[in-house]
């Protein structure tokens, strides 16, 4: 077993245990748990919410009305361990990042949209800066016509890791709230102002209410 198998295996046993006392709000605007959105979708939330969205998803994601959810990870070691992590969650991976083997994962993560699959992306991973979406989910978009869904987790208690992102790990007991956001649509023939546009937008919305 390598190292990156094995810190996942006993990061995801101790959150599970952590996840079991947490109670979980979910405010989900167009419907996507109760199925009400169709089609494939890119859940898209700030890398340091990461424990928030997939708690939530964990107990609510709809398994019997959607193909399942693939999350984009860095090729580093440490997204190895974040890979490792998510399959003990029930979730696929597929490994890129906008530095290192961007253009073959993007090719990837086209074909599993088309596939029907829900793509997880921290838009600004896996090194930041904190809070600045880069152009990989518009392009994803763009290309497969599949909606953007912002998604934003705030937490009662928690602790902040001394990270580029200031990553956050809710505490025992407490609580975190999720939105599920309006679906956002990218047309397929945007120039570069309306391209930049988008991206700015989906942006800002992220950022609302982010600390």
């Amino acid at each position: 077993m390598t190292r990156e198998r094995l810190l996942a295996q006993v990061g995801s046993t101790i959150l599970r245990l952590l996840l079991s006392t947490i109670r979980v709000r979910i405010e989900d605007r167009p419907g996507m748990l109760a199925g009400a959105v169709s089609g494939p979708v890119l859940i898209c939330f700030w890398h340091n919410r990461i424990l928030g969205i997939t708690a939530a998803f964990d107990r609510h994601y709809p398994k019997r009305n959607r193909v399942g959810v693939t999350v984009l990870t860095s090729p580093s070691k440490d997204g190895e361990i974040l890979a490792q992590f998510v399959a003990a969650f029930g979730m696929e991976s597929v490994r890129g990042s906008s530095s290192r083997r961007g253009s073959r994962a993007l090719l990837e993560l086209v074909r599993l949209v088309r596939a029907g699959r829900d793509i997880a992306i921290t838009p600004d991973g896996p090194r930041g800066p904190r809070y600045s979406l880069g152009p990989g989910v518009i392009q994803l978009a763009q290309t497969t016509g599949a909606q953007i869904l912002p998604v934003h987790a705030s937490f009662s208690r928690s602790w902040r890791m001394k990270t580029w992102d200031g990553f956050i790990i809710p505490l025992p007991f407490s609580e975190i709230s999720v939105t599920i956001g309006n679906p956002m649509i990218v047309p397929t023939d945007l120039d570069e102002p309306g391209f930049e546009a988008a991206r700015k937008n989906l942006e800002d919305l992220l950022k609302n209410g982010a600390d």
